[in-house]
């Protein structure tokens, strides 16, 4: 058995490797996914899952808990790098979120939270006095746009490519530019 690590750093890669069977078993089926799925996906006895999560609830949560990020203060650049993101195979975590979220309190609440947070923050970095009402609408119109081209499948969308999806809001964007910034070319 020399496997060279401790029993916590084992204990910790087993964790590790059941919260990734997760965030891929949420994302492929939503909260229907099942403790033994998850185990079986992971390679796990479904014992182990409910010891080191508690609940499938907890886990649910913790695997669909999206990472906040705002790289820079340019707020044009910033945007169409989330969109270049959403239009290209979205992460299980973020699958399983975007399922649950009208079906889940849970999910729901964490959505929520998450979206007003990314609102407040591209509010900050945004000019003008209803700046916060236009972030919210343009984390909102992400948030519309990616459930039609991942979840909805809508044409042209889904055909589209994503730095041609980027170009064209690029237009609807550049009044969140400030003044003297200009807006930035869309990113591949």
């Amino acid at each position: 058995m020399g496997t060279g690590r401790t029993r916590a750093e084992r204990r910790e890669a087993t964790a590790a490797k059941i919260l990734e069977a997760a965030r891929a078993e949420f994302g492929a089926r939503g909260e229907s996914a099942t403790v033994r799925s998850i185990a079986r996906r992971a390679g796990v006895d479904p014992s182990l899952v409910l010891q080191h999560y508690g609940s499938k609830q907890a886990l649910f949560t913790l695997a669909v808990r999206p990472v906040a990020e705002l790289r820079s203060d340019d707020v044009v650049g910033h945007l169409t790098e989330v969109l270049d993101a959403r239009m290209r195979e979205l992460p299980p975590a973020t699958r399983a979120l975007m399922r649950s979220m009208l079906t889940s309190e849970e999910a729901t609440s964490v959505m929520r939270d998450y979206l007003q947070e990314r609102a407040a923050v591209l509010a900050r970095a945004m000019p003008g006095a209803d700046s916060e009402l236009r972030a919210a609408a343009v984390v909102s119109s992400i948030l519309g746009l990616t459930i039609a081209r991942h979840f909805l499948e809508l044409a042209p969308l889904t055909d589209a490519d994503p730095a041609r999806v980027a170009a064209v809001f690029e237009t609807w964007l550049a009044p969140l530019a400030p003044p003297t910034a200009g807006v930035r070319g869309a990113s591949a």
